[in-house]
């Protein structure tokens, strides 16, 4: 047995975690630039709790609030700027996947002032001021993972920034969760669940990532029934939350595989979501696999005796009719295909044609 394990954020998993735990921020820094996205934050609470105990603790900040989903690098260099500007020493990311990514490309970008959006994939390994993560959605996981995904518009794509950004510190309190509607509830699940599955069938996976891997797949046998019942109960909050940190600490050893790169174009060029731009594409990856032993595995852990049961809750749970041809997936699946690296997580070898019948059995009507 052999692995490397890496997970140097500490979690505080807990109903007002912040206001408990706002000692933490004067050992950070003295001066933090909140990223957020335009109103959510204000609205669940968590910028209020921030902003106390920030006040509370004697540590400044400054406020920049206009994320978009799927952030760009331009926001991201807007945001960093002011960050430079008004001399933090380090960045909190409140809300979903989108403002936490964000932070930690500002982190880098503050950290390092001859970066730009010109020269970040060429710039190697860069450090970054510290971030601290507060989740305000149940599907991401980057307030426990490396990675920032952002979205380059000069290459017409989303794509990992290429740098490893784990926040110092993650605060996790399901009561920002309570007001989601139902939809964004679902495809933020969905987004946790293909963390799982996705980190799970890995060719990185080891013994210590499929204890997350399994935990999580337990904890969405309850998850899905009350999604399809459309019971949001505060236990519920809690649950998926946690699954999604769990997955969250899965792809930070592992990464992700096949969906969610070859969800990215169905993301930046037809706008789906991004939790439901992996899911269309999840059961068909499953389909797809020779070896379903790991698959097996992880439907009985889900209360499933066949793949048929999972993919009757995804199609209860995601309706998606994209106006999509044939040309565009061709497209598409031949420059996912080109890039080796996207590939190299999957467990069994790939072909082209594999990518083609995935993309065109989830998305093309018969």
């Amino acid at each position: 047995m052999e692995f490397i394990y890496s997970m140097p954020t500490k979690i505080y998993f807990a109903q007002d975690a912040i206001l408990k735990n706002k000692d933490v921020f004067n050992t950070i820094g003295s001066k933090a630039l909140i990223v957020t996205g335009r109103s959510s934050a204000k609205i669940n609470g968590s910028y209020d709790d921030i902003r106390k105990a920030l006040t509370d603790t004697g540590v400044n900040y400054i406020l920049f609030d206009q994320v978009e989903e799927n952030p760009s690098l331009e926001t991201i260099e807007k945001g960093s700027k002011i960050g430079k500007e008004n001399n933090v020493d380090f960045v909190i990311g409140i809300g979903g996947g989108s403002p936490m990514d964000a932070a930690k490309a500002m982190a880098v970008f503050i950290k390092n002032p001859q970066v730009n959006i010109d020269n970040i994939f060429t710039s190697g390994k860069l450090d970054s001021v510290p971030v601290v993560a507060v989740a305000t959605t149940s599907g991401t996981g980057s307030e426990v993972t490396q990675y920032s995904i952002v979205t380059s518009n000069k290459e017409r794509t989303k794509k990992n920034l290429g740098q490893s950004i784990f926040p110092k510190v993650a605060f996790l309190d399901s009561k920002y969760t309570y007001k989601l509607p139902y939809d964004i509830t679902v495809n933020t699940a969905i987004d946790a669940f293909t963390h799982l599955v996705e980190g799970y069938l890995n060719s990185n996976s080891t013994n210590m990532s499929d204890i997350y891997g399994e935990k999580g797949f337990e904890l969405f046998r309850y998850c899905f029934e009350k999604l399809i019942n459309k019971e949001l109960s505060p236990e519920f909050r809690s649950k998926v939350m946690m699954a999604s940190a769990m997955a969250g600490i899965q792809i930070a050893q592992n990464g992700t595989s096949l969906p969610h790169g070859m969800g990215y174009p169905l993301t930046y060029f037809k706008g789906l979501p991004h939790g439901l731009a992996n899911g269309v594409l999840t059961i068909e990856y499953l389909k797809s696999f020779k070896d379903q032993r790991r698959i097996e595995r992880m439907l009985s852990l889900l209360g499933f005796s066949h793949l048929d049961e999972l993919e009757s809750v995804f199609k209860s749970l995601i309706n998606v009719k994209l106006d999509i041809t044939v040309e565009e997936i061709n497209e598409y699946s031949k420059k996912f295909f080109s890039n080796k690296d996207k590939l190299k997580n999957h467990t069994e070898e790939v072909e082209l044609e594999d990518i083609v019948r995935i993309y065109s059995k989830s998305l093309l009507k018969d």
